[in-house]
């Protein structure tokens, strides 16, 4: 008997140590599967990475900036729609003193409101609409000029105007001039100024009602104009923009010596074409802000934003009188809008390349495309009474309108 429950008791022995020989690597196992499981790190999916340096060509190709390495996925902040935004406008011309008569569409009888209730929404993630307190925040201490012509000018304004949800600025202008104002918000201790340079180089007004009865205008395209290059140290951000005054008739000069015109209709004059001298302004006024050590502040460039007439020009009976935007799929670039925008992107893209390599920042406010989608934005004769007669205007911004959101672009690159 005792034989016998010795043997059980061998037998149970063995069974433990068996059972403890086979179940230990599996607990070791599994501790040590634990355990580097928890020293493993897993990278999340960042937020989308956003493109500001994207642009067309061959009429529809979008040319992306590459992959970063920081994130799974990229949003081109420039293809996109408009979707309609109920909430908008966020003034009227009634809280707003800033807006000029010409840009003041509700004020002339503009039957419509609708142009005013949309806003642009990327793709493949969120644009947020201009916050104006998060703006104050991050320029309190600092300055912002824009350089370039009326749209410039239109711009500026539209900024003042979201802004004076927060505060009103002071005029702190010397100059009586609106192409040169002046504004301060003193709790922020933040001043906008416009300077005005509508072709970015030196200019002079040439033979005004001369053989041809027009008014000739001297571009020296090798030389940077003094109003907006000598006064740039002042300024941490300085956006800087052209267009519209590149279709007048121009006479090109470098080196102070003559080379020719474009649109002067003079004989034995040699013609150039309206891209060399646009072209050739970019790259000179980019040239000039790389060269001048003493700026220590961030650039923007805002591109070349075209009109909207229909069924004629500017000065023979063209009108814009849309009352709704484009889809994407139904505009595309082409023709001398087209030529414009590559060749200032193709100037951008040399400038930004030479700003890295110097430790400067160039930013991209790409807004050739998105306005192209917006006939439905610009005064045409609702920039006046309606007594008088002069041409409709498709070139400048009805305020509110389509403008107020370069303001979201805006603070997004800032942010």
């Amino acid at each position: 008997m005792e034989q016998i429950n010795l043997a059980k008791s061998q037998n149970r022995s063995l069974n433990k140590k068996s059972v403890f020989q086979i179940t230990l690597p599996i607990i070791l196992f599994t501790i040590i599967t634990l355990q580097l499981v928890k020293n493993i790190s897993i990278k999340r999916p960042s937020n989308p990475i956003i493109s500001t340096s994207s642009y067309i060509k061959d009429h529809d190709e979008v040319i992306g900036a590459p992959p970063t390495e920081t994130g799974t996925r990229k949003c081109d902040l420039y293809s996109g729609e408009w979707i309609p935004n109920m909430e908008a406008p966020y003034y009227t011309n009634d809280t707003c003193w800033v807006i000029q008569e010409h840009q003041n569409c509700m004020k002339y009888g503009r039957p419509d409101t609708e142009f005013m209730k949309w806003r642009w929404k990327p793709n493949d993630c969120e644009l947020p609409v201009f916050d104006p307190n998060r703006f104050f925040e991050m320029v309190r201490g600092k300055s912002m000029a824009f350089v370039g012509d009326s749209v410039a000018r239109n711009q500026m304004q539209s900024l003042i105007c979201l802004l004076s949800r927060v505060e009103h600025p002071l005029d702190v202008s010397t100059s009586k001039d609106d192409n040169f104002k002046r504004w301060y918000y003193q709790s922020y201790n933040f001043t906008l100024v416009i300077l005005w340079s509508p072709f970015l180089v030196k200019t002079l007004e040439n033979d005004p009602n001369g053989r041809t009865g027009k008014t000739f205008w001297g571009l020296h395209l090798d030389e940077a104009d003094d109003v907006w290059k000598d006064e740039i140290d002042k300024y941490e951000y300085v956006m800087v923009s052209a267009g519209q005054w590149f279709f007048r008739p121009l006479i090109y000069y470098e080196k102070g010596q003559f080379m020719g015109c474009r649109y002067c209709e003079i004989d034995n004059l040699t013609e150039y074409s309206l891209l060399h001298g646009y072209r050739s302004a970019f790259r000179t006024a980019f040239r000039a802000i790389l060269e001048r050590e003493s700026f220590k502040g961030k650039v923007y460039m805002r591109t070349f934003v075209p009109a909207h007439f229909e069924g004629g020009e500017w000065d023979n009976g063209g009108d814009c009188t849309r009352k709704r935007p484009y889809k994407s799929n139904e505009v595309h670039l082409e023709g001398e809008t087209l030529d414009l925008y590559t060749a200032q992107m193709e100037e951008f893209n040399e400038a930004q390349r030479l700003a890295q390599q110097r430790g400067r920042s160039f930013q991209l406010l790409d807004m050739t495309r998105i306005m192209l989608m917006r006939p439905d934005g610009h005064p045409s004769t609702y920039g006046r009474p309606a007594n008088l007669t002069w041409p409709s205007d498709c070139v400048h911004w009805c305020l509110p309108g389509p403008i107020d959101s370069w303001s979201d672009f805006l603070l997004e690159m800032l942010g």
